[in-house]
């Protein structure tokens, strides 16, 4: 017998805080959500516990269930230790910012020192740089190009992503999630 929702919310409304066995969100940046079918499919499969709930339900002909606002998995997944080298990550990293000018607007990423002088595309090397900066730049060291970073490139830790994620908060938090969510509201991002 097959089980058909009925769901009386709009459509993609309802995502579900996905905690971790020990309740620290999986990410921060991009928030840890699942859709509420795919929070209700964990629940059937008996991967989560539900945390809290929506005042939302879904319906079957026999059966009708709260959507989850709040999951935690009952496995931990270890995190990472050294986070992905990504365009991301870098971003992230860099807050999203320029490290030549500051501007937020329109990021590449730029090779501290050009790959054509020998330079490695490594978290040591790279950093996040507005196109205009990175098209001044060109392939000249920064002293010749009389620019350099405002903060050094570096390998961060899963921890220092994980910080930078929370001057970032997404547009749409829910009020049972704020419990295990910490944003730094102080810090500007």
């Amino acid at each position: 017998m097959s089980i058909h929702f009925q769901p009386v919310v709009p459509h993609g409304a309802c995502p579900a805080l996905v905690l971790n066995a020990d309740y620290r969100p999986l990410s921060y940046y991009p928030l840890s959500l699942w859709s509420w079918q795919d929070a209700i499919k964990a629940v059937f499969l008996d991967r989560v516990n539900i945390v809290s709930e929506y005042d939302q339900s879904v319906r079957s002909p026999s059966f009708e269930m709260r959507l989850p606002s709040v999951v935690s998995l009952k496995t931990y997944i270890r995190p990472q230790r050294q986070p992905a080298f990504t365009r991301f990550n870098v971003f992230l990293r860099d807050r999203f910012t320029c490290q030549y000018c500051g501007s937020r607007e329109d990021l590449t990423f730029d090779h501290v020192i050009p790959r054509s002088k020998g330079g490695l595309t490594t978290w040591d090397n790279v950093v996040a740089a507005c196109s205009p900066c990175n098209l001044r730049k060109g392939d000249q060291l920064p002293a010749n190009a009389h620019m350099f970073p405002q903060h050094m490139p570096f390998q961060p830790a899963i921890q220092d992503l994980h910080q930078n994620g929370r001057l970032f908060p997404p547009n749409y938090l829910h009020e049972s999630w704020m419990d295990y969510l910490y944003w730094d509201s102080e810090l500007e991002p």
